[in-house]
């Protein structure tokens, strides 16, 4: 099990690292071009949704729930318009673009939407997490080592490298791995003890579901 050491990471990530107790208004107000006033959508009461595009429903919708224990609470499509522009307008894809849509209960706060699109014009490459807009969806869990001797059983799940833990900064403790999909998609596992020290600059706290879902 190996560690992640300070001087091993890269040399703007400890200077990011400090930044982070500002608040996000303050990042706005001093860097943004955006109105200088910050204040939230009004009545905003949660994050509803994640969505992610897959390349085939059917498989990540059996992934999620049989291997990553999701719920799946519905299934729609095909959602289209033949003729007109609706597509366009409405979700910014090519107007004779159709997909289908399945959402899914994932843990105690949790929805993720995924979508299977077909499309005249589709890119079909991942990003990487240093494209714009890469991303990892990432699962909280008591023991990361037990989660990744889990997933490495699974057919078709790439584990990247060992789990890793940081030791020093605001989020001293954490342990966590990436791995990918069947189909590609990069995801996380990670722990993160009570009593980061973070916690003493700020009184937000990262939520941490109290049971687990699986």
């Amino acid at each position: 099990m190996s560690e992640i050491q300070p001087s091993s990471w890269p040399d703007g990530l400890m200077n990011t690292v400090a930044k982070s107790t500002r608040t996000v208004c303050e990042h706005f107000r001093e860097e943004s071009t955006m109105s200088r006033t910050c204040k939230g959508i009004p009545g905003a009461r949660s994050v509803h949704h994640l969505a992610y595009t897959v390349p085939n429903l059917d498989q990540a919708v059996d992934f999620f729930v049989n291997v990553l224990g999701a719920e799946l609470l519905y299934r729609i499509g095909p959602v289209e318009d033949q003729t007109g522009d609706w597509m366009t307008r409405y979700l910014n894809v090519h107007p004779r673009a159709s997909t289908h849509i399945a959402m899914l209960r994932f843990g105690p706060v949790s929805n993720l939407e995924l979508f299977e699109y077909t499309s005249p014009d589709q890119r079909r490459e991942l990003p990487r997490n240093s494209d714009w807009g890469g991303h990892h969806l990432a699962i909280g869990v008591d023991d990361v080592d037990a989660a990744v001797d889990y997933l490495r059983s699974v057919p078709g799940v790439k584990v990247l490298g060992e789990p890793q833990t940081i030791t020093e900064g605001p989020i001293a403790g954490d342990r966590w791995v990436y791995f990918l999909t069947p189909w590609g998609m990069q995801m996380e596992v990670l722990h993160t003890p009570r009593g980061m020290p973070y916690e003493k600059d700020t009184d937000a706290r990262l939520f941490e579901s109290s049971e687990p879902w699986a």
